[in-house]
C-alpha cells in the first residue's frame, strides 16, 4: 500500500530558491507514490491572501506552487492542508487551483489504520503567553478583514514590520518556552481519546513517547525546510522520519 507521507514548515520564499527546487523534486520524487500528502502548516514563510494567485504583482512562486499541487493531485495523490501560523490566510481560491482539502486544526484523520490526531502544533505552545495572545487577535475575523482590504503591496510592507517585530521578540525569549508544554500534548490526546499525536511547527523533529491515562501514546515532531528538510512517511511497516 502507497505511504501517507506528512510535511509542515518548508517557509517556501523566493528568497530561498534551494529549498523551493527541493520542495518541487519532493513532489515528483516521493510525494507523486504517495497515497495522501498532508501539509501541516506554514508550507509558504508568509501569506498575505488568495489574491497572489491571480493578481499581475501576485509572487510568481505562489502560483507554482498551487499549480504543483494541482498536478499531484490529478495523478490521484490526495493532498490535504492546515494553516500554520505563517500561512492562515489560505482560502477557497488556493485550495481551487491546488486541489488541496482544507483541513481544521485539530483534525483527526485515520492513517494507516490508526486514527491520528493532527496539528500545526502552535496551540500546544501555551507556555508562549506573548504569542498565544497574537495569534487570537490574528485569528479574529475583524483583523483579517481589516488585513485583506489592503493592496498586496501595503500588505507586504505591513509584513514585513511584523517579520522585523516578531524576529527581535523571538530572539528575546528562552527555547524552551516555544517549546510544546507536556500538559497541553496530554490534554489533546486525552481529549480526543487518541494515542498518536502529529505536529509541526516546533522545527524539532523527533519521536517522543509518553504515557495519558495508561495509555501508551506517541508524538511525532516534523521537521523544518530551513536547511535539509524531510518528511514523516507512514505505511504498512509503521512510522518513520526521514531526512534529505
Amino acid at each position: 500500500m502507497p505511504a501517507t507521507l506528512f510535511i509542515s514548515d518548508l517557509h517556501l520564499s523566493g528568497e530561498r530558491p534551494a529549498i523551493n527546487r527541493r520542495f518541487f523534486a519532493f513532489l515528483r520524487e516521493q510525494a507523486s507514490r504517495a497515497a495522501v500528502l498532508y501539509v501541516l502548516g506554514d508550507l509558504f514563510e508568509y501569506w498575505i491572501g488568495d489574491e497572489e494567485l491571480d493578481a499581475p504583482d501576485g509572487d510568481p512562486l505562489a502560483r507554482k506552487v498551487a499549480e504543483a499541487f494541482g498536478a499531484l493531485s490529478r495523478s490521484g495523490v490526495g493532498v490535504r492542508l492546515m494553516h500554520g501560523n505563517r500561512d492562515f490566510l489560505i482560502g477557497k481560491r488556493f485550495c481551487e487551483v491546488s486541489g488541496a482539502r482544507l483541513l481544521d486544526d485539530p483534525s483527526v484523520e485515520k492513517i494507516g489504520g490508526a486514527r491520528t490526531l493532527l496539528m500545526h502544533g502552535d496551540t500546544l505552545c501555551t507556555d508562549d503567553v506573548d504569542y498565544q495572545a497574537w495569534r487570537k487577535v490574528a485569528r479574529s475575523r475583524e483583523w483579517q478583514r481589516e488585513f485583506l482590504a489592503q493592496s498586496l503591496p501595503e500588505r507586504r510592507k505591513a509584513l514585513q514590520a511584523l517579520r522585523e517585530k516578531s524576529k527581535e521578540v523571538v530572539g528575546a525569549k528562552p527555547a524552551e518556552i516555544m517549546d510544546v508544554n507536556d500538559g497541553a500534548v496530554r490534554e489533546a490526546l486525552r481529549a480526543h481519546s487518541l494515542t498518536r499525536l502529529v505536529h509541526g511547527h516546533t522545527h524539532r523533529p523527533a519521536r517522543h513517547e509518553l504515557e495519558v491515562d495508561g495509555r501508551r501514546c506517541e508524538r511525532w515532531v516534523l521537521p523544518d525546510w530551513y536547511e535539509r528538510g524531510g518528511y514523516l512517511a507512514i505505511d504498512d511497516a509503521g512510522p518513520r522520519l526521514v531526512g534529505f
